[in-house]
């Protein structure tokens, strides 16, 4: 195995995401999907393709396109809330038939019809963010300056449907919280006949203003953001019906009773949306009235903890029955008009189409596993994934009158091997998609555990070169163990590799989902309710004790332990809380004031601050400060607009005043997730340095 070149090429790669084709769509009839990919997996620069029965087919290079590189800011905040690590075509939109593609890169809006032809410009009145062509592929919508755009692709005539009154109002883009922490990424949805828009209106004047400044660069002003904090005022989102001549209808709904737009879209019903209450305990689905804005209720789901949103719901099915989940008897259960159609500990985790009567949907049994499955009446569930790893999909949706589908999907398998994706069809020979992701210098070598009566999924990862009884191994805890992700699952993921080069420099790896983790079903996820950080530090502790019970050789006199995000809070927390364990740490991007985050995300977990101020307090690892005795390096991104550097800096301030000596490494220019090569390769190396001499650990 190659450790030197390693952390270049994990750099290089952007943590091995580059060449993994994404962002699948099939046409009607099943017979070509589009996606986006870049040519190699070092190069960043995203394409338009098309695959048939033919192959594939390269559609807009990014090159062809005149590219300068300068995104427009509102389009750099949307790539930060996606964590895109390509350029080029980085998203894209189609009409129903899949004919018409529109997409933006630099600004400018470009079209293309995938039948034939070049990519064009489309004249726009200014920077353009997130264009979607209507269903009929006529005209296509989209945002600049705040305010909402259609412009006809025929004549190139643009309208303004919704114009903004004040420069902190936005029409048509997803809010922050939205965005970060409500998995809802848009601000406009079509009607299916295209002539009318369902539109958010943000006003962000109620937020309050942060203003992220640039160290290393003096000369640059600070950049200012509406930053809606735990305990401060939300955005106010409101929704409305547009249409092409310029007449607008409110959606109207108790907004004070309910202030998050949680859901919405608009399908052959009119629009739906989920609306949700401040404290996340009640979620109430509305159909609206298109005409008069009216709405009626059609469901309302209660948790005293709170509803969890999950992907792809609610929805309608094609008579009308709404789609949705309920956390029924410890399993997150699918239910269609009212009735459970999954069984009990099958756990739904999104709800990828609903066309006509049938469902496509993810869910597990397994938490190291993810299959894709499919419902409707006559047949119930059934599995269509084979094998232990994260499987997804898509297929073609609804199709019109006499268009047979043929039963086509998109199967997207991620395993120990690697990504794999293919068109399958009924009666047609399967279509492969190729991954040209690079492989890894480093393969991870993953004994896969269940750590004590909880049977906590742990995956273990020792040197290449060990042998058993060989000399003992300084441990290296590597979890994220939060509720935004699993770490712990049966896929060939970057983190995977990145702990298995660690290993190879002689520590014994180990990474632990437990409790507050996606996967294990709604007790499971909210054993954090109120206190984020007790759990989880002692289900590592299980793990750890786990991991050298099967291998003896662990030396549980030096384990360091190292996390990012939720992992880095985590982390510190170990050393702070638990110093007798954890002899070590490196705490990178961490929220460490747990009342600097956002409301919708730290409120879920922890209720209002003014509320409830000892949730706040005992998730918050900055008021242990003062019992520091271990080694602690913190990292922070100096860029991060999502856990801001104040996190780092307020933690430092702290440990400084109680007299407890720690190391600071700031990222000059990197956001939440660090991207520049320089940065990437050089934060491995210090890591890497850095436990070696806390741990005492000689170069293997």
């Amino acid at each position: 195995m190659d450790t030197n070149g390693f952390p270049r090429q994990f750099a290089r790669t952007q943590r091995f995401s580059l060449g993994v084709p994404r962002a699948f769509t099939l046409s009607p009839d099943g017979r070509r999907v589009v996606f986006l990919r870049t040519r190699g997996g070092e190069d960043r620069g995203s394409c338009l393709w098309v695959a048939d029965e033919m192959g594939e087919r390269l559609v807009v290079a990014p090159e062809t396109l005149g590219a300068d590189g300068a995104v427009p800011e509102a389009e750099r905040i949307r790539r930060e809330r996606a964590r895109e690590r390509a350029t080029g075509v980085v998203a894209y939109a189609a009409d129903a038939a899949v004919r018409t593609i529109a997409f933006a890169v630099d600004g400018r809006l470009w079209a293309v019809h995938i039948d034939g032809g070049e990519a064009r410009p489309v004249p726009t009145a200014g920077p353009v963010v997130d264009p979607r062509p209507d269903p009929t592929g006529s005209r296509v919508a989209y945002v600049t300056g705040g305010a909402l755009h259609v412009v006809e692709l025929a004549d190139g005539r643009d309208r303004r449907l919704a114009v903004p009154e004040h420069p902190e109002v936005v029409w048509g883009l997803a809010e922050h919280v939205a965005a970060e922490s409500m998995n809802r990424t848009r601000g406009y949805w079509w009607s299916p006949e295209g002539t009318r828009l369902l539109a958010a209106r943000v006003d962000n004047r109620p937020v309050q203003r942060w203003w992220i400044a640039d160290p290393a660069n003096p000369s640059r002003p600070p950049r200012e953001i509406a930053y809606p904090a735990a305990g401060t005022a939300n955005a106010e989102v409101t929704l409305h019906v547009l249409d092409l001549d310029g007449g607008s209808v409110e959606v109207r709904w108790d907004r004070a009773a309910y202030e998050y737009v949680a859901t919405a879209g608009w399908d052959a019903h009119g629009p739906l949306i989920g609306v949700q209450s401040r404290d996340q305990r009640t979620l109430l689905v509305l159909a609206a009235d298109p005409d008069t804005g009216r709405t009626k209720p059609l469901h309302e789901q209660r948790d005293a903890a709170w509803v969890q949103l999950i992907e792809g719901t609610p929805a309608r099915t094609a008579s009308g029955a709404l789609v949705h989940t309920a956390d029924l008897d410890g399993t997150r259960r699918l239910l269609v008009d009212g009735r459970p159609v999954t069984p009990e500990g099958l756990q739904i985790r999104s709800v990828v189409d609903v066309s006509g009567e049938s469902m496509l949907f993810t869910a597990n049994d397994e938490p190291t596993e993810q299959h894709l499955w499919t419902y409707d009446a006559e047949r119930g569930p059934v599995r269509l994934s084979d094998g232990p790893g994260l499987h997804t999909g898509r297929r073609a949706s609804d199709a019109p009158a006499g268009v047979e589908t043929g039963g086509a999907l998109v199967l997207a398998s991620h395993t120990e091997a690697g990504h794999s994706f293919r068109v399958v069809r009924d009666g047609r020979p399967d279509v492969e998609i190729a991954s040209l992701q690079a492989e890894p210098l480093i393969v991870p070598r993953v004994t896969w555990l269940r750590a004590g009566e909880r049977e906590i999924r742990t995956a273990l990862l020792l040197p290449s070169w060990h042998r058993p009884g060989s000399g003992p191994l300084p441990v290296l805890m590597a979890p994220y163990a939060g509720p935004a992700m699993q770490l712990v699952t049966r896929a060939r993921h970057w983190w995977l590799a990145e702990s298995q080069w660690f290993a190879e420099h002689g520590f014994a790896v180990v990474t632990a989902d437990g409790r507050g983790t996606p996967g294990r079903g709604p007790a499971w996820d909210k054993t954090v309710h109120g206190d984020t950080l007790t759990a989880p530090l002692e289900d590592q502790v299980v793990a750890l004790r786990a991991a050298a019970e099967h291998c003896p050789d662990l030396d549980l006199g030096r384990v360091g332990i190292r996390g990012w995000s939720y992992g880095g809070t985590l982390a510190a927390a170990a050393v702070l809380r638990m110093p007798e364990v954890f002899h070590a740490a490196v705490s990178g991007a961490a929220p460490s004031d747990q009342r600097l985050y956002d409301t919708h995300w730290r409120e879920r977990f922890l209720g209002h601050p003014d509320k409830e101020p000892e949730n706040y307090e005992r998730s918050s690892p900055i008021g242990d400060a003062a019992r520091l005795r271990r080694p602690l390096l913190l990292v922070h991104g100096l860029a991060d607009d999502n856990v801001v550097a104040a996190h780092t800096l307020r933690m430092s301030a702290a440990l400084l005043a109680a007299g407890r000596p720690h190391q600071v490494l700031p990222l000059s220019g990197a956001t939440h997730m660090p991207t520049a090569e320089a940065a990437v390769e050089g934060l491995l190396r210090h890591q890497l340095e850095f436990l070696r001499t806390a741990l005492n650990v000689s170069s293997a």
